[in-house]
């Protein structure tokens, strides 16, 4: 992601920063990692140059331009990747750099006059070039439209190094938080940038509200500063929010307009989800999940049916279910969907206008409604009764894949299998969490001591997985044993031995519960029914447990009695934020 920064005057100025520590000691290792002569020195690991002497070579063609020299001459320009890209080398950084400055105009690729220019990396995530606007032929460089040619470049390295590949010049990206941004929450100890959190719970008011008052009361609710702009008409024509506590240097509070967080969440565009209201109906709340799913099902195969403008009023409302079900799903899934939702986000804005009366868009907004009004009502922890909502989902978000490639949305269509892929884990763990609930199991023989002679069984954690495996699912084992995400599987059962269980008992309960010939990965599938396995198994454990020590708290016989020994539970990972609220601390 290249981003040109305004023009200067002062070379030395800007590579002294670069080269320095930072504001707050933020710049790791600043060394070159490129420049216009291959010869040059590097100021950080050559004592025979100077930050001083690579400016002054730098400004050399500046200061021998005959003419009227530039005013501000020094080019400076940043390029980023994203952070769930992987790590470039400097050998790459360098060729970004060079490519760069031939895109830009700078310095074209085999030109002997061209501007003089300099890479400075002090991050692992990003460089700085610096180059000065004079060419050694005494001719001012053209850089028009150096920004475009740049983009484009940089869209051909993400295929080339196999990153993360983005779209430009749709109006969908989202607004990525600026490097004092993220700097500013590292120095707070927040684990992300106040733009992410306001756009996530603005989103989530958003896609729950019904009405402006309610989405406001939302907003305030979830602990956020809100601002109204009003009309001297008094209607309410925008709104701000900011973080308790985020101040500026002036300590003021700082302010983010829906519209600087994404660009569906101005309040234009969030108004369009209550602007057609929706008919709620009325059910028993042990009959939402399946209500919420026939309507899921009915509209995947509705999505786009009634042309362009429906279909992206359709997948708008889908994106908005989807961070409704991540607020009320079982906390088993909770950070799958959450994650599935962030993921869905650029795949629910689609290009261009959207229509809001299509039938599909009704049905997803009419289970976001019911999801809403009922989630209080039911058991939210309930695997078994959110299976079939969770794999209706799944489909739902496969069907707006495939419209969004047939109208040739790359960018939409790559977010929509990310979050597909995280929805499809969600249901396979809920698969094994229900299969755990469900499970009865065989009793075990008593077996006599083994005579002289005789093998001794294996202690957990030292059985053959591979032989588990064949005696499991024999259909599967040969496919299963050459699957890359097979030592994950092999980890996950003897797991399931050391917490007391047989392994191959388990593994043919959890391959029963749903299909698996379709599965792309018949071994990570597995993982994620033996995740779910184990943490139902766990959280099974820890409620008996605390239901034995009330008993035992309660009263007894008095006679001491040894405890009886049981495996530990395995443990289970929470999202962040999901922590248990304690109460206050009971005195003696």
């Amino acid at each position: 992601m290249p981003k040109k920064a305004a023009d200067g005057d002062d070379t030395y100025g800007l590579l002294d920063y670069l080269y320095g520590p930072g504001k707050r000691d933020e710049h790791v290792d600043p060394h070159m990692v490129a420049a216009w002569d291959p010869y040059v020195d590097d100021p950080a690991r050559s004592p025979d140059m100077t930050i001083s002497d690579l400016a002054l070579m730098l400004d050399a063609p500046v200061h021998a331009l005959r003419g009227a020299k530039p005013d501000q001459h020094v080019y400076h320009v940043a390029v980023r990747n994203p952070p769930e890209d992987r790590l470039l080398s400097d050998e790459e950084w360098a060729r970004v750099a060079a490519e760069m400055m031939h895109a830009a105009g700078i310095a074209e690729t085999g030109d002997q006059n061209a501007c003089r220019w300099v890479a400075v990396r002090h991050a692992d995530d990003h460089i700085h070039i610096v180059a000065t606007r004079a060419r050694e032929d005494g001719r001012q460089p053209d850089i028009s439209w150096d920004i475009v040619k740049m983009h484009a470049r940089a869209r051909g390295f993400e295929v080339e190094f196999g990153l993360r590949q983005l779209t430009h010049g749709d109006g969908t990206a989202r607004k990525w938080p600026k490097s004092g941004e993220a700097e500013k929450a590292k120095r707070r100890g927040l684990a992300e940038p106040a733009r992410e959190t306001l756009q996530r719970a603005v989103r989530e008011a958003a896609a729950a509200a019904r009405s402006d008052a309610d989405f406001f009361t939302r907003l305030s609710d979830a602990g956020l500063r809100v601002k109204q702009r009003i009309a001297p008409d008094g209607a309410v024509t925008g709104y701000s929010v900011a973080m308790t506590g985020d101040r500026d240097g002036e300590e003021e509070p700082v302010w983010f307009p829906g519209t600087r967080l994404a660009p569906d969440l101005s309040l234009p565009r969030v108004r369009e989800r209550w602007n057609a209201p929706v008919d709620t109906p009325r059910v028993a709340p042990a009959d939402m999940w399946r209500v919420a799913e026939d309507k899921v099902r009915a509209a995947a195969a509705q999505l786009g049916a009634g042309g362009l403008h429906q279909g992206a009023g359709d997948v708008a409302a889908l994106g908005d279910l989807i961070v409704v079900a991540a607020i009320v799903s079982p906390r088993l899934v909770r950070s799958q969907i959450k994650d599935a939702a962030y993921e869905f986000e650029r795949a629910s804005r689609a290009p261009g206008d959207r229509a809001l009366e299509g039938h599909a868009r009704t049905l997803y907004r009419e289970s976001n409604q019911l999801l809403v009004q009922s989630a209080g009502a039911v058991g939210r922890n309930d695997a078994v009764a959110v299976l079939g909502f969770l794999l209706a989902l799944a489909h739902a978000v496969e069907a707006s894949g495939r419209w969004h490639d047939a109208q040739q949305h790359r960018a939409q269509a790559e977010a929509s299998g990310r979050a597909g892929r995280l929805l499809r884990e969600a249901v396979e763990v809920t698969a094994g969490a229900a299969a755990a609930r469900e499970y009865r199991p065989r009793p075990k023989r008593t077996s006599a001591r083994p005579a002289a002679g005789q093998r001794k069984a294996a202690a957990p954690g030292e059985r053959p997985m591979a032989g588990v495996v064949q005696e499991a699912v024999p259909e599967h084992a040969r496919v299963i044993l050459a699957d890359p995400a097979w030592p994950t599987l092999r980890n996950c059962l003897i797991e399931v031995e050391r917490a007391g269980e047989d392994p191959a008992e388990v593994l043919a309960t959890v391959a029963a519960r749903r299909e698996l010939r379709s599965a792309d990965s018949i071994a990570e599938v597995l993982s994620w029914r033996l995740t779910g396995w184990r943490n139902q198994r766990g959280a099974t454990a820890e409620a008996s447990a605390g239901t034995s020590s009330s008993s035992a708290a309660g009263g007894g016989t008095g006679r001491g009695t040894a405890p009886s020994r049981k495996a530990a539970p395995a443990p289970r990972r929470r999202p962040p934020g999901d922590e248990p609220r304690k109460g206050p601390r009971r005195t003696r």
